[in-house]
């Protein structure tokens, strides 16, 4: 049995699952709710978590991406368009690979940070992105080498 034909097969044994399709609707409503506030911020240009001091490590790097200008600006369209399309049925594919490269990076930056205002959060997140690439397997599997 190849590796694409056993992923098939329990992608299938999954999508007939009720609770798992239930589970995927609440990831993709939770993941796209989490994204805009903290994008509305940068799309007004304040400060993300402005409470945090500028001498913590996460302080520090916060108030750097602000002073970048339109990069900082640029994070929160993405951000609002990664949400917009888990919302949408036909877009979840697309907003969960949209999601994924930001929702990794600010895991990755956390623990390099030390970060403990989204230590368990983040990860949660990055999971449950993971999780409606998994449901949406079979959009994307054609581009796998096997």
């Amino acid at each position: 049995m190849s590796i694409s034909s056993a992923l098939d097969r329990l992608h299938s044994q999954a999508k007939r699952n009720r609770w798992l399709w239930l589970f995927s609707i609440f990831c993709r409503l939770s993941l796209a709710l989490g994204f805009v506030p903290a994008a509305i911020v940068k799309l007004i240009d304040e400060r993300f978590a402005s409470g945090l001091h500028a001498n913590h490590p996460m302080g520090h790097y916060l108030e750097a991406l602000h002073y970048t200008g339109y990069y900082y600006t640029f994070i929160g369209i993405v951000q609002v368009a990664a949400a917009l399309l888990l919302l949408i049925p036909r877009t979840v594919t697309l907003g969960a690979f949209l999601y994924f490269p930001v929702i990794l990076n600010i895991t990755i930056l956390t623990y390099a940070v030390r970060f403990d205002g989204s230590l368990f959060t983040a990860p949660l997140m990055t999971l449950a992105n993971l999780y409606l690439l998994g449901w949406h397997y079979e959009k994307w599997k054609y581009i796998l080498p096997f």
